[in-house]
């Protein structure tokens, strides 16, 4: 299987990238020598591996929660640039309509 520029013209165009000639030309090349590495990639004994998102074993690491004292209210709004009383202040974002 091979990708003519045509296609990749088209790619271009429904990625709304611009390309110019010379991008068309090294793309072509480069998709092809991809295209041609998965068929190579197809010809690989796969018979019995069982099909896997992950190479490696993944195993999530959690620790166990532990209380600890919250950050005083004064010492995070030290940096502030805008604060009402103990919050941030921050400009609005949400319109009423």
């Amino acid at each position: 299987m091979s990708i003519s520029v045509k296609e990749v013209e088209y790619l271009s165009h429904l990625s709304r990238v611009a390309l110019t000639p010379e991008e068309l030309k090294r793309f072509v090349g480069e998709l092809n020598e991809i295209l041609a590495y998965v068929e190579k990639l197809k010809s690989a004994p796969t018979e019995g591996v069982p099909p896997t998102s992950h190479v490696l074993e993944l195993s999530n690491v959690f620790r166990e929660d532990q209380v600890q004292p919250s950050l005083p209210a004064e010492e995070a709004l030290a940096n502030a640039p805008d604060r009402e009383g103990p919050f941030f202040r921050v400009p609005k974002i949400l319109d009423a309509s």
